[in-house]
């Protein structure tokens, strides 16, 4: 392995990996459907969000459930630069679909911005298998969905908008409940 050293601005020495010792350490084939961790963008309008979300997804080793929709796969198509199948849920009745998950016993996370959501840095890692439900950037997630979370999370922000991109929301939160972060 081929380490070298280098200076933070602290001036504490830190070792950086080659790329190439980076790639050795990566599963050399997709994972398996995981069933731990599922993104669940259930009412999608951006292709280029599914997309992202989909890289995330393979990441951290999360799958993805998306809805039944004539553009939604050519969206994933093209957003699969991985360029291997990934872990796709394909979901006919998004309620109907999330209502099963809950009275499975898995725990269904929501990003959105409600009173009583959970900041983002409180979040622990999931320990059971969860669903993380998103809305999209302009209705967010449906009032009947919003019954069916077990909790919501919050994440801050200091700018002037009201929230993030939502591929880039999800992907905050599947690394917080995935542990990496």
């Amino acid at each position: 392995m081929s380490v070298s050293r280098a200076t933070s601005p602290a001036g504490a020495a830190r070792s950086i990996r080659s790329k190439r010792d980076l790639a050795a350490q990566r599963r050399r084939r997709p994972p398996r459907c995981l069933d731990h961790l599922i993104a669940a963008p259930l009412w999608p309008k951006y292709g280029v969000n599914l997309g992202t979300l989909l890289r995330t997804c393979d990441a951290v080793g999360a799958c993805l459930a998306v809805p039944k929709r004539p553009w939604v796969p050519d969206a994933l198509e093209r957003g699969n630069t991985l360029r291997h199948p990934a872990c796709v849920h394909w979901v006919d009745r998004p309620m109907a679909w999330l209502t099963r998950q809950r009275a499975a016993g898995s725990a269904v996370v929501g990003v959105e911005l409600v009173d009583g959501a959970t900041r983002l840095a409180d979040l622990p890692a999931a320990r059971k298998r969860t669903v993380v439900v998103l809305g999209n950037e302009s209705d967010g997630i449906p009032d009947d969905a919003l019954q069916l979370l077990d909790t919501a999370v919050e994440i801050p922000m200091v700018g002037i908008g009201h929230s993030l991109n939502v591929a880039v929301a999800g992907s905050l939160v599947l690394y917080r409940l995935a542990g990496l972060m």
